[in-house]
């Protein structure tokens, strides 16, 4: 380009603004801008004077919130009492604690701090999310009181007019209260006067300049900073908020140094157990669960705001409890003890627990669950786990036969619940009628040692003392729970893999952070053609078997009953009663007996009568849950089947040969009857004709 042709450029682009501002234009933007700052401004103001803050006057914290497996909210727990405490009764120590590490321009700025909301907007442009707020306390006192924990502008926007509106409406210090009897200090404790007594068992206007310094610094995490759960964490957090406290000049290094070295001696008061909420049992195994598996303590998870996502099925828990709830279900109490029953069911493929009763009767909140926490002798139910799965391992077939005899094993003689001896009976026929003496005969074959194994692998813990051949029969020293049992037989409803039981999914904080999720375990317990195997003879025992009432009209279920032995002598009862049963996509284990079990408190009805029925009950109020699908037997049906029906035909000549027998000895015994009676009679009219001679 010359330089001529530069000069009439420039000439050409001075000659445009002088154009530009001949007409005006640059007056019309600004009075254009002008008017949109101002509708803006009154719009925005409009917002701030029509929201309503009056909601700040009563202060309440946020429960904790079950949700099932649907994400739909199933219950909530609320167990906190706020006590609120005047500015007054709030000690400056408290006070500048909170202003140094929460919001340091609280007592300068309008409620907005615009420095750090502009470095948090650049922060988040370039990580491409909302990653900083920037939040000063009153935007949290806005956000906590009305607003959820999303990250999103919209949220954010909403944030900014709420706290205008309550710094237009209350004083700085009418803030500074309402945000220090509403913020969270975990443990379950909402405000400054619960923290002060949750920790330290005092009075707000009691806390020391150390104690009030550990406290500000939990509101970032009272979750990770509670000196309850990490004292070392808790000091290391205190230690900071004092630094700052002494960095704007709240306090002297030496009070700084002195606040360090006090012993932080925690005494903690904890809240009441006035606990009220739907799903009262499910409830409370997901408390148990979020402290034995999650560390979570009791205050926390009763009214630490947290969002707990379960495996809770609202369909298949309504179910239970209503089946629980009808006396006609289960057989006659004695008058001064209730006849106690627990049950649960789980999901085979991902171990979830989509619903459990632990009892009967009026609830107790953490009180004894029969469904998880019990501990008894399961009876014929362990056969399955105990003999017929690792027999099925170690060669032995589906219509094998097995003896069934008196049997005298060093002293141990198991007898059937009938008194009699078949000779020989098929694998299939034993575990179908649920004999004694094949199970017990076939362990001593196979090997004490492979029952055991396989019962761990099944996730049953055994005691030294459960070591004997009497474990094929359910026999232990302590016992085992239904949560135990339907895990254990999910692996048949499963092809061989059993899946970790579980209530909890996830366990999020009152900000939405995850706090705890559930990491699935798998254990291959049996091949999948072992597994099918025995899942072909326990729909047996529901199709013709001990477990025939807890048959259900298309739907296929296999499943094993259960009884055990009165602890004194009582031909005519029992002590417990079981049925662990599974459909293709359900598993449950019901369990009934008395708590405490006497002379005057037992079970006089077989097992095949009872916990069946429960099952079936609960199955049947369930239908919408349960799959139309039948169990994957493939490879093997086809075989059994035709075996079956060789077998049934067998056993129907053999019972036909044998009615036959019966009546020709009937008839034999009858002719035999007839010729003693015609020669009594003979001997009768001689002696009566001797008489008269005489």
């Amino acid at each position: 380009m010359t330089r001529m042709e530069r000069h009439e450029r420039r000439k050409a682009f001075k000659g445009d603004w002088t154009q530009f501002f001949s007409r005006g234009l640059v007056k019309k933007v600004l009075i254009a801008g002008i008017v949109s700052l101002l509708t803006c401004f009154l719009i925005v103001n409009i917002f701030i004077w029509t929201s309503n803050v009056s909601k700040l006057n009563k202060p309440a914290p946020q429960p904790t919130i079950i949700y099932d497996q649907n994400g739909e909210i199933a219950s909530k727990i609320s167990n906190s009492k706020i006590e609120g405490v005047g500015i007054k009764q709030i000690p400056k120590e408290v006070i500048h604690a909170v202003v140094a590490t929460e919001d340091q321009r609280f007592y300068k700025h309008n409620g907005i701090n615009y420095f750090a909301i502009t470095k948090a907007f650049f922060k988040n442009m370039i990580s491409g999310e909302i990653v900083a707020g920037g939040s000063t306390i009153t935007q949290q006192l806005a956000k906590n009181a009305f607003l959820t924990h999303e990250r999103t502008y919209t949220r954010k926007i909403k944030e900014l007019i709420i706290t205008k509106k309550i710094e237009r409406t209350y004083s700085k210090d009418e803030i500074m209260e309402k945000y220090l009897n509403q913020i969270y200090f975990g443990e379950g404790a909402w405000g400054i006067q619960r923290a002060a007594k949750t920790y330290f068992g005092k009075e707000a206007s009691e806390l020391t300049l150390s104690e009030a310094a550990m406290l500000a610094g939990l509101i970032k995490a009272p979750s990770t900073l509670s000196p309850i759960k990490n004292m070392e964490k808790a000091v290391e957090r205190r230690d900071l908020v004092l630094f700052l406290m002494e960095q704007e000049g709240y306090i002297s290094k030496s009070e700084k140094e002195q606040a360090k070295q006090e012993e932080m001696v925690l005494q903690e008061e904890m809240l009441d157990d006035d606990y009220a909420g739907k799903y009262p049992y499910y409830v409370d195994h997901i408390m148990d669960e979020a402290m034995k598996k999650y560390k979570l303590t009791k205050n926390e998870i009763l009214s630490g705001g947290l969002r707990i996502f379960t495996e809770l099925n609202p369909t298949i828990q309504n179910a239970t409890e209503e089946v629980y709830q009808n006396d006609n279900l289960f057989p006659a109490s004695q008058p001064d003890q209730l006849l106690q029953s627990g049950a649960i069911f789980i999901n085979p493929e991902n171990g979830g627990i989509e619903g459990l009763v632990g009892g009967r009767g009026e609830h107790t909140f953490l009180g004894f669950n029969r469904a998880t926490q019990l501990i008894r002798q399961p009876g014929s139910t362990m056969k399955p786990l105990a003999v017929y799965t690792p027999a099925l391992e170690q060669g032995y077939e589906v219509f094998e036969l097995l003896e069934d005899k008196p049997l005298n094993f060093g002293g141990y003689q198991p007898k059937n619940y009938d008194k009699q001896y078949r000779g020989q009976v098929t694998m299939y026929s034993a575990v179908v009628n649920s004999y004694n003496i094949p199970p017990v005969w076939l362990l001593n074959q196979i090997g004490l040692e492979k029952g055991t194994e396989s019962i761990a692998r099944f996730g049953i813990p055994l005691q030294k003392e459960d070591h004997s051949l009497g474990i094929a029969l359910g026999g232990m020293n302590e016992g085992t729970s239904p949560l135990l049992m339907a895990q254990a037989y999910s692996t048949f409803a499963n092809n061989g893999a059993r899946e970790e039981a579980h209530a909890i999914q996830k366990i999020e904080d009152m900000e939405g952070k995850v706090i705890a999720k559930w990491k699935g375990k798998t254990t291959q317990v049996t091949e999948p053609e072992v597994a099918q195997k025995m899942t072909f003879m326990l729909k047996g025992v529901v199709d013709e078997g001990t477990g025939k009432k807890a048959y259900m009209d298309g739907f296929d279920i296999a499943g094993k009953t259960g009884s055990t032995q009165l602890p004194f002598a009582n031909d005519g009862g029992t002590k417990d009663h079981w049925f662990v049963g599974y459909t293709p996509n359900l598993v449950g284990a019901v369990w009934l007996g008395y708590d405490h079990t006497d002379e005057n408190h037992y079970l006089s009805t077989s097992s095949g009568g009872t916990t069946p029925v429960i099952f079936k009950e609960i199955l049947t109020r369930s239908k919408s849950e349960l799959t139309d699908e039948k169990f994957s037997l493939t490879s093997i049906e086809k075989k059994y089947k035709g075996e079956l029906k060789k077998i049934k035909e067998k056993e129907k000549k053999a019972e036909k040969e044998k009615e036959k027998a019966e009546k020709e000895i009937e008839k034999e015994n009858k002719k035999k009857g007839k010729e003693k009676k015609e020669k009594n009679k003979d001997k009768k009219d001689n002696k009566d004709k001797d008489e008269n001679d005489d």
